[in-house]
C-alpha cells in the first residue's frame, strides 16, 4: 500500500487532502502517527463520514519521503 504513494496520483498536505476528500476523489488517506492531533482531526472525521480507509505511517518524515518530497508530511491521499 505504501509503495503506491511513489507511483500513483496523490495529494500531500492537509489543505489539499481535505479538498480532495470533499470532492470525492480520494481512495486512501495516509496519516503520520506523530502528526499533531489538531492538524489531522478534520481529515479523520471526513474519512469516517465518507468511509475512506486510513493508513497510518510511523513518522511525518517517513511519509514525506514516501511522497517524494524533502519535507515532513502530516497526511497524504491517493486519488481515484
Amino acid at each position: 500500500m505504501l509503495s503506491q504513494l511513489e507511483t500513483c496520483k496523490k495529494v500531500v498536505g492537509t489543505k489539499q487532502v481535505k479538498r480532495a476528500i470533499l470532492n470525492d476523489s480520494v481512495k486512501t488517506v495516509f496519516i503520520a502517527k506523530d502528526a499533531e492531533e489538531r492538524v489531522v482531526r478534520d481529515i479523520k472525521k471526513l474519512c469516517s463520514e465518507k468511509s475512506i480507509d486510513i493508513v497510518y505511517v510511523d513518522t511525518m518524515k517517513e511519509l514525506g519521503k514516501l511522497c517524494g518530497i524533502d519535507v515532513n508530511a502530516a497526511n497524504a491521499a491517493l486519488l481515484k
